[in-house]
């Protein structure tokens, strides 16, 4: 029997990995017996480079963590860094955060649906999906000047505030979304091969997926009902009426339903805090310029947040300097990925580029 089996590489350069990933993938005709990812393609030592330089430096490298997602990323560290140094943050820096991650939750889901759709041969989602995310670019373009990586969250609260044009975005964004998305659902929803492809497929229980400390969009399509923002709410989102989608089958499909619902309560939670938001200061003026804070910090924090992949949190310790002395990343996308053997066994090799996409990883916080 041992003669039968075969073995292949997917990737790393492959364009349905989502990144420099490599798996090794034994087969028996075309089932697949044993699949092993291989990373560590893309690694550029972010957290010891956060450890050479003051805190407000660290941003530059969180930011191209999961870099389709960078806000996100940047909220798990200051809000680990304000626990660390006691810091208060103005009432309204805290719901501008809220306004925009998830906007940027929405941005990333979209970037999954375009190229998860093509990963399964459909075109036009991705330019359908393309052209929704654009939109929200704009508004970070109007906001924090950049349209991809931001530096805008800032210890203590944002870099600027959010001007009334950014807001009229905003506004007429969440007014139409809803419905545009409506019309990028029943391209999925109304294809027989995809919903073929990925019904039953990648199945994953939700006892391997409490195993592997998978989190996430993945971890409530397997039936748990977990979300950060709900069971351990930080900034105000204990005051933001939203539902947590959650989906029993744990295949590949009800990744797609959850992430679905997801842009739809991302929306609801947005609109809400456009009525919410207070006037006052964008920033704790007591420190002086945001990204020039020099506070010497001692003792350790972590703060987990709910990232568009899973919980992403970052653990400081502080010996008295004013740099960390020692910065470590919990990524939610290295946790979903140590779960690819058990995803994958069993199923054919035709089935891994539909699994393998469901689990939307980056490898920017994957290597790191």
């Amino acid at each position: 029997m041992e003669d039968k089996l075969i073995e292949v590489n997917f990737g790393p350069q492959h364009p349905s990995t989502h990144g420099v990933l490599r798996i090794k993938v034994r087969l028996d005709g075309e089932y697949i017996v044993d699949a092993y990812p291989v990373i560590g393609y893309l690694h550029r030592n972010a957290e010891k480079l956060a450890e050479m330089g003051y805190y407000p430096k660290a941003m530059i490298y969180v930011d191209r963590l999961d870099y389709v997602a960078s806000l996100n990323g940047e909220l798990g560290y200051v809000l680990s860094a304000e626990k660390l140094m006691d810091i208060q943050v103005p009432e309204r820096a805290q719901w501008i955060r809220m306004m925009l991650v998830e906007l940027n939750r929405v941005a990333s889901h979209l970037i999954w649906f375009g190229t998860h759709g093509l990963d399964m041969g459909m075109l036009t989602p991705f330019f359908y999906c393309f052209r929704e995310r654009e939109r929200i670019l704009r508004i970070f373009d109007e906001v924090t000047g950049s349209r991809l990586l931001y530096n805008y969250f800032a210890i203590g609260g944002v870099y600027s505030d959010v001007t009334p044009k950014a807001i009229e975005m905003i506004r007429e964004f969440t007014g139409n979304f809803v419905t545009k998305l409506e019309e990028i659902e029943g391209i999925f929803k109304k294809n027989y091969i995809y919903v073929k492809r990925t019904t039953g497929v990648g199945k994953l229980s939700l006892e391997d997926a409490l195993s592997y400390g998978v989190t996430g969009p993945m971890l409530r399509a397997s039936g748990k009902s977990w979300d950060l923002r709900k069971n351990q709410p930080y900034l105000f989102y204990k005051d933001i009426n939203f539902d947590v989608p959650t989906r029993p089958e744990g295949d590949v499909y009800a990744r797609f339903l959850v992430r679905l619902e997801e842009m739809k309560q991302s929306i609801k939670i947005v609109e809400q805090i456009l009525t919410k938001l207070p006037e006052g200061d964008f920033y704790n003026k007591k420190y002086a310029k945001p990204m020039l804070i020099r506070l010497k910090a001692n003792g350790e924090s972590y703060v987990p947040t709910e990232s568009p992949k899973g919980e992403f949190g970052i653990y400081l310790v502080g010996d008295g300097s004013t740099m960390p002395y020692r910065f470590r990343i919990r990524s939610p996308s290295f946790a979903n990925l140590s779960a690819t053997p058990v995803m994958l066994k069993g199923y054919k090799i035709a089935d891994l580029t539909a699994t393998v996409s469901s689990m939307d990883p980056v490898f920017g916080e994957v290597d790191r």
